[in-house]
């Protein structure tokens, strides 16, 4: 994939963004447990980062993916990785499916002020027993009258303590799970709405994660995503850019952490010498080293595959798979070689070895990744209800 100057300057914009305004703050809103989304992504909004891949008519920048590629590199070079996740959810996670089916009053309703600053979002699909397996959510939207009255519940709900609006998947009629769902802009002050609880993560501190319940919300029925029954479909193309975002987030992330480790090994001594000097040291960063950077060329190839509008999905679970793996391998490799001050909740690589364990589990767990891989690889039969099918005939 080739860079333009666009894209250089859109990384050196959010390079200094991440400097200036995140990681300043890092080690406080890792200690309260939440960052100020609405303040933060109002200056955000400022410098147009909220829409880069959204439509001009709505505030957005109408660049390609490529452009949100870059900028998920940057923002996940952040001291504060949860942070960059709660940023992610809002621009690429909660937000495309409306972009793209959404009406164009739905759009100026929730689309454009989440672009402009003024309104976070969040997704609403997991539920408890229902994470990677969204075809067994269990929220129900029914039908009465004009409205759609909601009961049920959201877990692991990134930016759920804050959020303004929820695009939430439910169920919305009968027929097989992947074509009785819809999506459904909600408003998270909507009467029946919740916030049962402020989940406590072993990573990720800095972002606010909710338990949520629906107990009678009524929303109008304009409120819907595209055509009802759709939403799974929808949630599918969601997943592709959420897993090709996740991918590259870490891709410089990594790459940091590589070189703190070279600078910490190189000054810490054992046995009268650098810790560096052992060639299996710097033998096995050399690999590690070796190893992002063939993810960053298998995740690129993702991104400019979907800008030519092709099926990225297999691509994008590989990227998404090997990112998850080589995040824990690499934080392992590395928090070994800085000893017990590795284990120090003060040193930045015991953040990034907590924080990079959620990427083998959120938005598809590695065992899915490797499901879709299979089934597009003709080694198992086709899956009853088609995930990897209903994301290629969706993408065409």
């Amino acid at each position: 994939m080739q860079f333009t100057q666009e894209h250089k300057e859109l990384a050196r914009t959010v390079a200094r963004f991440v400097k200036e305004e995140i990681d300043p703050h890092a080690d406080q809103w890792e200690a309260e447990g939440i960052f100020p989304a609405k303040e933060l992504f109002g200056k955000m909004a400022k410098l147009g980062l909220l829409g880069i891949n959204m439509p001009t008519e709505y505030g957005g920048l109408g660049l390609d993916f490529s452009y949100s590629a870059v900028f998920a590199e940057e923002i996940g070079a952040t001291r504060a990785p949860g942070v960059g996740m709660g940023i992610g959810v809002h621009t690429n996670m909660a937000t495309p499916a409306l972009a793209r089916f959404g009406t164009d009053e739905l759009r100026r309703e929730f689309l454009a002020p989440s672009i402009a600053g003024e309104l976070v979002s969040c997704l609403g699909v997991s539920e408890v027993g229902a994470g990677s397996d969204v075809a067994s959510i269990r929220t129900v939207a029914r039908k009465d009258g004009d409205d759609y009255v909601i009961d049920g519940g959201k877990m692991w709900t990134t930016n759920g303590t804050q959020a303004d609006w929820m695009c939430l998947l439910a169920i919305t009629g009968d027929g097989p799970p992947h074509k009785n769902k819809s999506l459904i802009c909600v408003p998270m002050k909507a009467k029946g709405v919740s916030v049962a609880r402020q989940l406590d993560k072993m990573g990720m501190r800095s972002s606010d994660t909710a338990q949520i319940f629906f107990d009678g919300v009524r929303v109008p029925r304009r409120f819907l995503i595209g055509e009802e029954g759709m939403g799974f479909t929808y949630q599918m193309l969601q997943f592709q850019e959420e897993r090709m975002w996740g991918a590259a987030s870490v891709l410089k992330s990594m790459d940091l952490i590589i070189e703190d480790t070279i600078a910490y090994t190189r000054d810490r001594v054992a046995f009268q010498k650098p810790i560096l000097d052992n060639q299996v040291v710097h033998f096995r960063l050399a690999e590690l080293k070796t190893e992002v950077e063939a993810l960053r060329s298998l995740t690129y190839r993702a991104v400019e595959t979907f800008c030519r509008g092709k099926d990225a999905t297999q691509l994008a679970s590989m990227a998404k798979l090997k990112a998850g793996r080589l995040l824990r391998e690499l934080t392992d490799a590395c928090l070994q070689y800085y000893g017990g001050m590795g284990f120090m909740n003060e040193t930045l690589i015991s953040r990034h070895y907590r924080d990079g364990r959620l990427m083998s589990i959120g938005g598809g767990a590695d065992e899915v990744m490797l499901s879709i891989i299979c089934k597009y690889m003709g080694t198992l039969p086709k899956i009853r209800f088609g995930t990897e099918a209903l994301e290629r005939q969706a993408a065409e």
